[in-house]
């Protein structure tokens, strides 16, 4: 048997039929907008992790640039107390950026700058100061005998926000104080290149 329906249920059906997928396209958008939204929530602290990963770090790069004003600085110093120097600027993997060896300045002071520089960076510690130490102490004696270490004054690490970006290195001065004033008196303080 059918039923008879009556002429607006009809319409009422049919409006309904519409209204569906109607109401579907309204909603499709914002879904997609919160998908996205979540995507890109995600990945941002997948990048925020990634920096703080155990696996990589940021690092600054001591630049030719600042080795040559490290150097002009410290050949100032030394200049004022009638001193040629040899000067040594490292990067912070111990690799040569600048060597300079004043007028009748022996060839050996080269090497001494050079590595005097290399055991400050290394150690993070002034070459004049682990010297000291090393005497007073039996047990750090013996780093008077690793090969690339000398325990003489005038080697200073180079600090920029926190890290050691490189070493400086004097020889010829006149002796360890000398040394160490010469090399301590280089740092860029107006860049935060500092030498302590």
């Amino acid at each position: 048997m059918l039923s008879k329906r009556s002429p607006g249920s009809f319409v009422k059906t049919n409006l309904m039929f519409y209204k569906l997928p109607l109401l579907l396209l309204l909603l499709i958008p914002t879904l997609s907008l919160a998908q996205a939204r979540k995507h890109e929530s995600k990945k941002q602290i997948g990048t925020d992790y990634q920096v703080q990963t155990p696996y990589a770090i940021e690092t600054h790069q001591l630049t030719l640039e600042a080795a040559l004003q490290l150097t002009s600085r410290a050949r100032a110093t030394a200049k004022s107390l009638n001193k040629e120097v040899s000067i040594a600027i490292l990067d912070a993997s111990g690799q040569d950026i600048l060597l300079t060896r004043g007028n009748g300045v022996g060839p050996h002071n080269t090497e001494a700058a050079r590595r005097k520089a290399y055991t400050s960076l290394s150690t993070k510690t002034p070459s004049l100061q682990l010297a000291r130490n090393a005497r007073a102490n039996a047990d750090t004696q013996n780093l008077a005998n690793l090969p690339e270490l000398l325990l003489l004054g005038g080697g200073y690490p180079i600090w920029h926000k926190g890290q050691v970006i490189g070493g400086i290195g004097v020889a010829g001065g006149g002796g360890p104080e000398n040394d160490d004033t010469i090399a301590k008196s280089a740092a860029i303080e107006d860049a935060a290149i500092l030498i302590h």
